[in-house]
C-alpha cells in the first residue's frame, strides 16, 4: 500500500511449510522514504524528548547528520540529542502530525570530535494519542533493535512490517559513553491521506531519480540527440580514476563563441556526496530541451541569448562512493573528497594573499593588477588534484561572465570572498544581488523561522551571507574564478540532507527551478561591447576599467568583454597595449539587457613611432615620452 515501495526479495533458504512461507512473505519489508529529520521538513515543533543533558543537546539536535559548530561542550548547538544521565527512563519522539506507515529508523550516533557516544540497542514504540503507546513485537518479545558501533556510521532497522500510527518513540537500552542519538525515520503517507501542502506531483516528463556514472552519461546522450541543434556533450578533463567530467552546453550555436554573447557555467558535485546539484542540472538540461522545442518564449530568449554550460558532476570518483551506500545511509563525509583526498573547492591557488599583500605595498596596479593575478609558478606541481587542474585549464578556455557551484549540507547562498581579510570585494553590491536573485527566487530558501541546517539563521533573514563571514577558507574555486578570470561566481548551499531521497526530487525540481531559470539571466546585467582599433581589427586582451571599482576585466579572443553591474552611471575605460586608452560613459539601466558600451582604440604615439621605425630598419635614439 506504500506509494514508494521497493519490495525486498525474500531470504535464499528452504520453506519447511506453507505456514512458513507465510510467515517468511509477512518479513518482506515497504521501503519508505525519509520523513525529513535531516532534511527539515520535520520541523522542531514536531520532535521531543525526555530529558537533555543541556541546552546545547535538546530532541531538535537529534536530526540525521546533524553538525557540531563548536568543540565546546556548553555551546546551543551541540552534534546530537543527548539525555539528562540523572533520569532513568530515556525516550525520544517524533510526531508525523498525522497517520503515516512507519517502515524502519535510520540511527547514527552524537557528532564529536572527542568524545565516542552512541546507541546500541533500543526499542520502539508507537501512539495515536501520545498518551498510549504499543511496543513493537516480533511475535515473541518486544523486538530488541541494535543500533550503533560507532558514532558516524547510520544504521538502519527494518521493521517486518508497516505499523499505521501517528506518534513514533525510540526508547534507547544500551549506549556507549552518554546516552546521544541522531535519527532519521521511514514512513509513507497512507494511501486514502490528504496531500501534504509541500507534496509535489510532478506533471511533466522530467526523470526524477538518482544517477549514477553511466546513467548520467546516458540520460545526457538522450537529451543531445532530442536536441541535437542546440546542444553539445564535451568533457572538461578526467578525475583521477579516470572517468570523464562532463559538460553539457546550450545554444542556439553550440560548440562555437558568438561575438557579444555572454557566457554561463552551473557546475555540481565538487564534493561527491552532495548529489543534489547533479539531478537538478540534469534536470535543467531536460526542461531547457523541451521547452525549447515547445517554443517557450523564456527559453528561447535563454539559449539563443547565453552560451549555458551545465556540469552536474565535478568529482564523479566521490559520487559513485556515495551512491553506493545510497541517500541516507552515507555518513556526512562519505565522498565528500576525491578518490585522492583532496577537497576540491579549497584546491585552487590562493592569489587572495599575493592581492592583499600587494595593496599593503602599494603596488596594485602599477606592479601587481587587481584582477586576472597570475597562477604562482610552482602552484601546478605541487598538491593539485587533477580535477582542479581540468577545472582551472576550462575556465582559461571559456571567457565566462557568471557561474555559480550547486552544493550541499546547508540552505544559503554564498558570494566571495570567501577567505577572510577583508571579506568585501570591489563588487560586493553586485555579488549581493546575484545572491539575493537565487535566494529569492527560490521558494524556500528564505523562510529563516525554520532556522538553517545545524544553528540559527545567520543571514538577518536574507537567505545570503558573505562566505568569509560564515565559515572562511583559502582558496576557493570562487575567489579565484573572481580573481583570476572575469567570472564571478557564488556557491548556492540546496539543503540540510546532502543526499536526499529520490522520492524528494520533484519538490526540489519545484523549489530551485524559477531560480535557476532568474540567475542565468542575470549575466545580461550591465554592460557590454567589443573594442577595436580604427582599422576595425578587433583588440584582445584589452583591459576594462570602471571608475570606482577596482576590479577590471579583460575582452576575449574576440574583442568582445562584458562588466556585471548594478543600475547607475559608469565612466568607464578601454586600454590595450600600444594604444591611448579611451573613457567612455556607460549607462545601466533597470530594463533587461545589457547596456552596449563598445570602445575604438587609436594607436599612441610611441606605438606609431616604433612602427615606422621598424619599417625603416631604424631604432630611436632616445625613449620618447607618450
Amino acid at each position: 500500500s506504500c506509494p514508494h515501495c521497493k519490495w525486498s526479495s525474500a531470504p535464499k533458504r528452504q520453506f519447511s511449510s506453507w505456514s512458513h512461507l507465510v510467515r517468511v512473505i509477512a518479513a518482506v519489508f515497504c521501503y519508505c522514504p525519509p520523513l525529513g529529520m535531516e532534511s527539515h521538513r520535520v520541523e522542531d515543533d514536531q520532535i521531543l524528548a525526555s530529558s537533555m543533558s543541556h541546552h546545547g543537546f535538546s530532541a531538535q539536535r537529534g536530526r540525521l547528520n546533524m553538525q557540531v559548530t563548536t568543540n565546546d561542550e556548553d555551546d546551543v548547538y551541540g552534534g546530537g540529542w543527548c539525555a539528562d544521565s540523572e533520569e532513568k527512563e530515556h525516550w525520544f519522539q517524533l510526531d508525523a502530525h498525522r497517520e503515516v506507515e512507519y517502515t524502519g529508523v535510520i540511527t547514527q550516533g552524537r557528532h564529536s570530535e572527542t568524545n565516542d557516544d552512541f546507541v546500541s540497542s533500543y526499542f520502539v514504540a508507537f501512539s495515536n494519542d501520545s498518551r498510549d503507546w504499543t511496543v513493537l513485537h516480533d511475535g515473541y518479545a518486544e523486538w530488541l533493535f541494535y543500533g550503533n558501533v560507532d558514532k558516524d556510521t547510520p544504521v538502519k532497522a527494518e521493521f517486518s512490517h508497516p505499523v499505521v500510527a501517528r506518534y513514533i518513540r525510540i526508547l534507547p537500552q544500551s549506549w556507549n559513553g552518554s546516552l546521544c542519538l541522531r535519527l532519521e525515520v521511514l514512513a509513507c503517507p497512507l494511501p486514502n491521506s490528504y496531500p501534504n501542502e509541500n507534496d509535489v506531483t510532478p506533471n511533466d516528463d522530467l526523470d526524477y531519480r538518482h544517477h549514477n556514472y553511466k546513467e548520467m552519461r546516458q540520460m545526457m546522450k538522450v537529451i543531445n540527440e532530442e536536441c541535437p541543434n542546440i546542444t553539445r556533450i564535451y568533457n572538461i578533463g578526467k578525475s583521477s580514476q579516470g572517468l570523464k567530467m562532463y559538460a553539457m552546453e546550450i545554444s542556439d550555436n553550440p560548440g562555437e563563441h558568438e561575438t557579444g554573447e555572454p557566457e554561463f557555467r552551473y557546475t555540481a558535485g565538487l564534493h561527491g556526496n552532495e548529489v543534489l546539484g547533479r539531478e537538478l542540472l540534469l534536470l535543467l538540461m531536460q526542461f531547457l530541451c523541451k521547452e525549447y522545442n515547445d517554443d517557450n518564449p523564456r527559453v528561447r530568449r535563454l539559449v539563443d541569448g547565453v552560451r549555458i554550460h551545465l556540469v552536474p558532476s565535478l568529482n564523479p570518483d566521490g559520487y559513485e562512493l556515495a551512491y553506493e551506500m545510497g541517500s541516507e545511509m552515507g555518513n556526512w563525509a562519505l565522498g565528500h573528497w576525491t578518490e585522492e583526498g583532496y577537497d576540491i573547492f579549497q584546491n585552487f591557488p590562493d592569489l587572495n594573499s599575493i592581492l592583499w599583500g600587494a595593496e599593503d605595498r602599494g603596488w596594485v596596479p602599477r606592479i601587481v593588477p587587481n584582477h586576472h593575478i597570475p597562477i604562482p609558478e610552482n602552484f601546478l606541481n605541487g598538491s593539485v588534484a587533477p580535477e582542479t587542474k581540468a577545472i582551472i585549464a576550462w575556465m582559461e578556455r571559456t571567457p565566462f561572465v557568471l557561474g555559480a557551484n550547486l552544493q550541499g549540507g546547508e540552505k544559503i547562498v554564498t558570494y566571495p570572498f570567501d577567505m577572510q581579510r577583508p571579506p568585501r570585494t570591489a563588487d560586493e553590491s553586485m555579488f549581493r544581488w546575484l545572491a539575493m536573485t537565487y535566494a529569492h527566487s527560490h521558494l524556500t530558501l528564505t523562510e529563516t523561522y525554520r532556522s538553517s541546517c545545524h544553528t540559527d539563521d545567520i543571514t538577518g533573514g536574507q537567505g545570503i551571507i558573505n562566505h568569509a563571514s560564515w565559515k572562511p577558507v583559502v582558496g576557493s574555486m570562487n575567489d579565484f574564478s573572481y580573481l583570476h578570470t572575469n567570472c564571478f561566481e557564488i556557491s548556492i548551499f540546496l539543503g540540510c540532507d546532502k543526499f536526499p531521497h529520490e522520492s524528494e526530487l520533484a519538490q526540489e525540481w519545484e523549489n530551485n527551478r524559477e531560480a535557476l531559470l532568474a540567475f542565468i539571466e542575470q549575466v545580461h546585467r550591465g554592460i557590454k561591447g567589443v573594442v577595436r582599433d580604427t582599422e576595425n581589427n578587433i583588440i584582445a586582451n584589452a583591459t576594462i576599467s570602471v571608475e570606482g571599482i577596482r576590479h577590471d576585466v579583460k575582452t576575449a579572443s574576440t574583442g568582445d568583454y562584458w562588466r556585471l553591474l548594478n543600475p547607475g552611471e559608469y565612466r568607464v575605460t578601454a586600454r590595450a597595449e600600444g594604444y591611448s586608452p579611451q573613457t567612455r560613459l556607460c549607462m545601466v539601466g533597470y530594463e533587461a539587457g545589457a547596456t552596449s558600451c563598445s570602445f575604438t582604440l587609436t594607436k599612441s604615439n610611441w606605438a606609431r613611432i616604433r612602427q615606422i621605425m621598424a619599417q625603416s630598419g631604424r631604432k630611436p635614439r632616445v625613449k620618447l615620452k607618450v
